[in-house]
């Protein structure tokens, strides 16, 4: 299992090399990124910014799971949800190009454009990621314990990406988002988001765009289309990227002792920037932001 895990990231690594020029050129005319560790809930709020600018551009669809990647592209060039696929701007529409990604942070990568970046409770992300790797993926087979000290998915790459990015942000006009804001307000949360991207704000297209990204329909759709790109079983609601649609959870997954883990460990490597940035996903992180 290992073994197809550095085989997978070693073309992924290759891959990124290879595109790495075309990406510089094209990140130099975004008008942003949306950021985010993997599973902290972007898929969803992909889907419901997409479902505004849809609309807003008169583009005559309303996105599903597929054609979200027309919006609002991965910063990458896979041809169906990366640059490639972006419906572009021009007479027929006039869309802000908002790259998606889950990179790690480099200023040569990533010039001096606005960020949106996205968080959420890091226990949710572990609970989230572990379901993602072994019945998403089917990447890794372990326990959670071992999956917590695993390199490339486990605690410690989730602290190292979050301190790249907040030492990065440091160079780019930046807007935070939580997880757990979109979930108790989405309409102060995503007009937060119009406001920082200069776009104007319509009340009646937000609200429509909300209501086509509850959860339930984007899980329905999941489940009648999957996600491109990814073969896995979409009868096994632990294996979807809808879930649980919720936030908190993590205590039905991780023991007491684990979850604390999370939280010590992230106590003691994060950068005091860093520990700002999730202090607002949970009560047990707001501490974090006096210890700066």
């Amino acid at each position: 299992m290992k073994a197809m895990m550095l085989k997978t990231l070693a073309r992924t690594v290759k891959r990124r090399w290879r595109d790495e020029p075309y990406l510089r050129m094209v990140a130099a005319s975004a008008d942003a990124f949306l950021v985010s560790y993997p599973k902290s809930g972007r898929t969803w709020l992909r889907y419901l910014l997409s479902c505004y600018f849809a609309e807003c551009a008169g583009l005559g669809f309303e996105p599903d799971l597929t054609t979200t990647f027309r919006v609002l592209p991965n910063f990458d060039r896979d041809p169906v949800r990366g640059v490639d696929a972006f419906t572009g701007r021009g007479a027929k529409a006039d869309l802000p190009l908002v790259l998606v990604s889950h990179l790690p942070y480099r200023q040569q990568l990533f010039p001096y454009r606005p960020v949106l970046f996205l968080v959420r409770d890091p226990r949710d992300v572990i609970v989230s990621a572990y379901f993602h790797a072994t019945r998403h993926k089917r990447s890794f087979s372990g326990e959670m314990d071992a999956f917590l000290s695993e390199e490339h998915y486990g605690l410690g790459a989730l602290i190292s990406y979050l301190n790249g990015w907040a030492e990065g942000l440091k160079n780019h006009p930046h807007h935070i988002i939580s997880y757990e804001q979109m979930l108790t307000d989405p309409d102060d949360a995503v007009t937060g988001i119009l406001r920082f991207l200069g776009v104007e704000l319509r009340p009646d297209i937000l609200a429509r765009a909300i209501s086509a990204a509850r959860f339930d329909r984007m899980r329905d759709k999941e489940r009648d289309g999957g996600i491109p790109g990814h073969d896995y079983d979409r009868t096994d609601t632990q294996s979807m990227r809808m879930r649980s649609g919720k936030a908190g959870t993590f205590g039905q997954w991780l023991e007491d002792d684990q979850a604390n883990l999370i939280v010590e460990r992230c106590r003691r490597d994060l950068s005091a920037e860093a520990k700002a940035l999730i202090a607002i996903t949970h009560p047990d992180f707001q501490s974090f932001r006096e210890s700066r």
